[in-house]
């Protein structure tokens, strides 16, 4: 069958991933809408909506949902190369509903447990109570399940080699000065590898052998 290219090809491709690309698009006027802003103004305007310690535990809800639609650092380019490469294949793959779900479950758990593990710092004495309003917003936790749920994408033994890859790196920042948005990180891609109930019947895997069989043919 021959394959789907050019302009029309491209925007299948998005009809394909829908939930992906319509966070992408939000992301793409946020980040706009940023670079309107006074850096002051801009520090004020997402620390309103940031899941920081402080705003959880005024409206949970709206900071979980509103700090995912922002980026801290100004740059939307690299998001589009990262949800193309992660986040459309999984939509494609698990359907819209599972990949949301996979989604929601890594960006909400991993910022209730790494906020959680930054109150009890501040608790201890271990981080200034000026943490309690420390800035985080941004789609890395989410991003970070997606990339480990895509494991079971990939078919045994290859799998599990991605797998312990993305574990690892993940892993690697705690190791030297960790940082509580570096837990969740990993926490996040654990709970990717959580979601294996949600791939069942998701059809067969991908062999990398059987692919480049096929291109030496």
């Amino acid at each position: 069958m021959r394959e789907n290219r050019g302009p029309s090809g491209a925007w299948a491709y998005v009809r394909s991933a829908p939930g992906t690309y319509a966070w992408l698009l939000v992301l793409f006027f946020t980040t706009f809408a940023l670079h309107t802003m006074s850096p002051g103004f801009e520090q004020h305007f997402l620390r309103q909506r940031s899941t920081n310690i402080h705003e959880l535990s005024q409206n949970p809800m709206r900071v979980l949902i509103a700090s995912a639609m922002w980026t801290d650092d100004g740059h939307w380019l690299p998001y589009a190369v990262l949800f193309t490469v992660f986040h459309a294949p999984a939509e494609r793959w698990l359907g819209t509903a599972r990949w949301l779900v996979v989604c929601a479950a890594a960006h909400v758990l991993a910022t209730l447990i790494s906020e959680g593990a930054l109150l009890k710092a501040v608790q201890d004495g271990m981080a200034p109570h000026s943490a309690v309003n420390t800035l985080d917003v941004g789609v890395s936790y989410a991003l970070a399940g997606v990339v480990g749920v895509l494991a079971y994408r990939i078919a045994p033994p290859w799998r599990y080699a991605y797998a312990a890859t993305a574990v690892v790196l993940f892993a690697l920042p705690l190791t030297t000065g960790p940082t509580f948005t570096d837990l969740g990180h990993f926490v996040s891609v654990l709970i990717g590898l959580a979601c294996y109930p949600l791939v069942r019947g998701r059809g067969e895997a991908w062999d990398p052998k059987e692919t480049l069989d096929s291109l030496r043919r």
